[in-house]
């Protein structure tokens, strides 16, 4: 994939990752609004229905009562005196699971919900219709695995699997073919690695991106292109991460 330097100076690309509803219900209308174009990165495995295993666990925090008692799991007992408690909770929560094997991670999200024992909200991720509508309205989709594992922590043949499955996927409820990846996660070395590099590049996509903090560049890998996340604790503390981003070392990929 040559690099053909046909980029204006400072340019953008906007991303969004999982496939949650509200990408087409809020940030579609804001981007048509502002003639804005962005790509969508799918964790298939949740569309029409599904629940992210971070989702289950932070609604399961949010409609808990004073207390949640989950020393039948192993995972401690929590005060939720208010929401700032409610927010740590779910933080230490997430921490404690997340680089699980998907599979024990999943049970462990289910077994904290059955504690909460009520209904959880079902439709926080894309239907397929308004996947197809979205890309219909000209925005870019991307693949993002189908259940967001931590490519780095399943097996050779799980992680292309999970490549393969949400490429192949998207491309049957599209009918085009789907050139662009995200790593679940996407910290280099930390999430994925080369092998998992190497698997995207197999499945026939042309471009991935990672979470490494820094500006893609015309010598970066292009399957594991640099992203700076749109969040910090205040304005200013998000301004001096550009700046340090765009005046700093690149980022160290694998």
């Amino acid at each position: 994939m040559g690099c053909r330097q046909t980029l204006p100076p400072r340019a953008v690309c906007i991303t969004f990752d999982d496939g949650y509803a509200d990408n087409y219900e809020i940030a579609l209308p804001i981007l048509q609004r502002h003639q804005l174009h962005a790509t969508f990165f799918i964790a298939t495995g949740y569309l029409d229905g599904g629940r992210m295993w971070n989702d289950t666990l932070v609604e399961a925090v949010r409609v808990a009562g004073d207390t949640l008692d989950l020393t039948s799991l192993g995972l401690g007992t929590y005060a939720m005196t208010d929401t700032a408690a409610r927010v740590r909770a779910a933080k230490a929560l997430l921490k404690l699971l997340k680089y699980l094997q998907p599979a024990e991670r999943m049970q462990k999200t289910a077994e904290i919900a059955a504690v909460i024992g009520q209904k959880l909200p079902d439709n926080l991720m894309m239907t397929n219709a308004q996947l197809q509508a979205l890309s219909k309205a000209g925005m870019a989709i991307g693949a993002h695995t189908m259940s967001h594992p931590i490519l780095l922590r399943v097996s050779d043949q799980e992680s292309r699997r999970e490549i393969e499955g949400s490429v192949s996927r998207l491309r049957e409820l599209l009918g085009h073919d789907i050139s662009t990846f995200a790593y679940p996660n996407g910290q280099p070395g930390k999430d994925y690695g080369l092998r998992d590099v190497e698997n995207v590049r197999r499945s026939g996509i042309k471009a991935a991106v990672s979470t490494a903090w820094g500006y893609a560049n015309s010598s970066m890998d292009v399957h594991q292109l640099a992203r700076i996340a749109p969040w910090d604790k205040t304005p200013a503390r998000f301004a001096l991460r550009i700046f340090r981003s765009y005046f700093g070392a690149p980022p160290v990929l694998v």
